[in-house]
């Protein structure tokens, strides 16, 4: 699918930006094959200025694209869903912004790579050179995720030799609730954005 997929954002603020630039990055979508819809241009010229497509008509969007991210805010996310919901097929696959999982991920992403960053720093290695490193790092990991059908766990335990760097590092993040504190920090996210539906 690659080159092939159709991406389409309804909403063209920071957080589309952020993910159209990572699919990008990734070299799994093509620019032209990019498509952001928003009542306005002030956003949308990012889109353009990257090569990617900009419209201002939500419904054809949907109509051109395979995978589609409703990046709008909760309040006007039911009026978005009641537009397109004439042109939705089962074949399309959504993702909706306003969701904590997706909402939060690069803040979460951006904080995690600062602290690896950091922690080179404070091993000794200068910043710049670590700062790269993690980008490096995150960018396999990114791409190993989407080429592999593997649960991640198993990724996970690929990469961890017996008594090696990485169990004991793996070690540390489980002693300081890892885990449990992402899983939370999604939850309190999503429950936010419920909140700011309602209002």
């Amino acid at each position: 699918m690659a080159g092939e997929l159709m991406v389409g954002f309804i909403g063209a603020g920071k957080m589309a930006l952020g993910i159209a630039s990572g699919l990008l990055l990734s070299g799994n979508v093509k620019p032209e094959k990019v498509i952001a819809s928003a009542p306005s241009n002030n956003n949308l010229y990012k889109f353009k200025e990257a090569g990617m497509q900009t419209t201002h008509c939500n419904t054809s969007v949907v109509e051109s694209c395979h995978v589609l991210f409703l990046s709008v805010k909760p309040s006007l996310l039911p009026g978005v869903l009641k537009e397109i919901a004439p042109f939705v097929t089962p074949a399309h696959l959504i993702v909706s912004v306003a969701a904590g999982v997706t909402i939060e991920t690069l803040e979460k992403v951006y904080l995690f790579a600062a602290a690896l960053a950091e922690g080179g720093v404070k091993m000794g290695m200068p910043y710049e050179l670590s700062k790269k490193m993690v980008a490096q790092t995150l960018l396999g990991a990114a791409k190993m995720i989407m080429g592999s059908e593997d649960h991640l766990e198993k990724l996970k335990s690929d990469v961890c030799t017996p008594g090696g760097t990485t169990i004991h590092g793996l070690y540390e993040l489980e002693k300081g609730n890892l885990r449990c504190t992402v899983m939370n920090a999604v939850e309190a996210a999503t429950n936010r954005a419920r909140e700011l539906g309602k209002n």
